[in-house]
């Protein structure tokens, strides 16, 4: 059997890549993350998007021929790049929890500088605030909704888990749905 392709989402601060990169470690597959390709280069960093076709051609060359894990969300720009994928994961938690998550992340990678008063404290609560509207109905960006329906559309198998579950347990769960593992 050829190696997996897999691709996982869900919202901000779910799991996705954190699991992801542990079923490409276990795996010994590539893993590649969606946002390593949306973002330009910046300090600070994540405010100069870099348009679709600049994304998708570094995603589709980082993953190659064989198999691969990919992680992120396209929100409607990337789906050529999982046609062929054989199982999609979506991770989902809780938003207080994912809201931790969030704090936690943004103060390891960028410290003082999402404090009040730092260069990146209003771009933080401007992303905080996006974060937590991802289940909120209508909510005017990426959202449940609109996963729910992009999921409802998929032809490969779509398995659903919730990030708050162990690591170890989460990652056994996905190996064990894979095609052909059953």
């Amino acid at each position: 059997m050829p190696a997996p392709r897999l691709y996982f989402t869900g919202a901000s601060c779910a799991g996705v890549t954190t699991l992801g990169r542990a079923v490409a470690a276990r795996l010994g597959l590539r893993h590649v993350d969606v946002d390593a390709f949306y973002w330009a280069p910046t300090d600070p960093p994540y405010t100069v998007k870099n348009p679709p076709e600049r994304r998708v051609a570094g995603i589709a060359d980082a993953l190659g021929s064989g198999g691969w894990v990919l992680t992120g969300a396209f929100d409607g720009w990337g789906d050529a790049l999982i046609a062929d994928v054989d199982l999609t994961v979506f991770v989902a938690a809780d938003t207080a929890l994912r809201m931790e998550r969030l704090a936690a992340r943004e103060r390891q990678r960028h410290g003082a500088r999402i404090e009040p008063g730092g260069d990146m404290h209003a771009a933080h609560l401007a992303f905080r605030r996006w974060a937590e509207g991802y289940d909120t109905p209508g909510f005017n960006g990426r959202n449940r909704a609109r996963h729910e329906a992009w999921l409802a559309r998929q032809r490969a198998p779509v398995l659903r888990v919730n990030g708050a579950d162990p690591l170890d347990d989460l990652v056994a769960r996905v190996i064990d749905a894979l095609p052909g593992t059953a």
